[in-house]
């Protein structure tokens, strides 16, 4: 009689996932599925659950429900950008039923890097998971890194990363790629479009969302920017000290 194989254990090093749902079998079928993609995995049935697992260990991606029990997903994603430890930082992939475009919307104002409407189809799950973890690894570099300044910040293109002074700004996953494209265009317009980029979650209104965010941390005065502006009808230009 043959044993069925047992699956491997992921590597010490690999990504460490929490996955906050309050329906068991879907935080089972999570936990089994992305076990089997080489993920660490550590499974949480509410926002509670999930606040005392960010305290004791460290993750690189939260994939979260947004309707649960006592805190709601919308409203744990926004307490969790808002704190000063490192949870603040670690990316979010919002997994949920609530797919209307005002649901995604206000997915984006909490903070949240992606947004991926249920049923999915895993491999999109898996793909999408993927692209958050490399997008929010710095870029390796063969020389000195290219940067822009404007005031007194500094973005590293290569790195993805921006600066205030000696301090480090949280940007979310799509909000590097868009600061990473104007600083690579820095004074001319993008158009909306390039940088709506691709899925379900680039439209005009999320790319709103979005240069809003953004102009929140970098703009003295968001409602009258200097640097992030708008070129009516055509897209967004930023401009930078060089």
């Amino acid at each position: 009689m043959s044993e069925t194989p047992r699956r491997a254990a992921p590597a010490d090093d690999a990504a460490h996932l929490l996955v906050v749902d309050d329906d068991r079998r879907i935080r089972a079928l999570l936990s089994r599925f992305l076990s089997d993609q080489g993920y660490r995995v550590t499974i949480a049935g509410s926002a509670a659950e999930a606040s005392a697992c960010l305290r004791s260990l460290t993750f690189d991606l939260i994939v979260l429900d947004v309707m649960m029990p006592g805190e709601n997903g919308f409203d744990f994603a926004a307490r969790l950008r808002q704190e000063s430890g490192e949870g603040a930082q670690v990316p979010i992939l919002m997994l949920t039923a609530k797919t209307e475009a005002d649901d995604r919307v206000r997915g984006f104002e909490t903070g949240v890097d992606d947004y991926l409407g249920k049923p999915y189809e895993p491999r999109e799950l898996a793909l999408r998971i993927a692209s958050i973890l490399r997008r929010a690894q710095p870029r390796p570099t063969n020389g000195p890194a290219t940067q822009v300044r404007f005031s007194d910040f500094c973005f590293d293109i290569d790195r993805g990363e921006l600066r205030q002074r000696d301090e480090v700004v949280r940007l979310t996953d799509r909000e590097r790629e868009m600061l990473r494209l104007l600083a690579e265009h820095a004074g001319e317009t993008v158009p909306r479009e390039a940088l709506a980029g691709s899925g379900a979650a680039g439209n005009e209104r999320t790319v709103d969302v979005q240069v809003n965010r953004l102009r929140r941390k970098i703009e003295r005065d968001p409602a009258n920017p200097l640097h992030l502006q708008t070129a009516r009808g055509a897209g967004y230009r930023l401009l930078v000290d060089r």
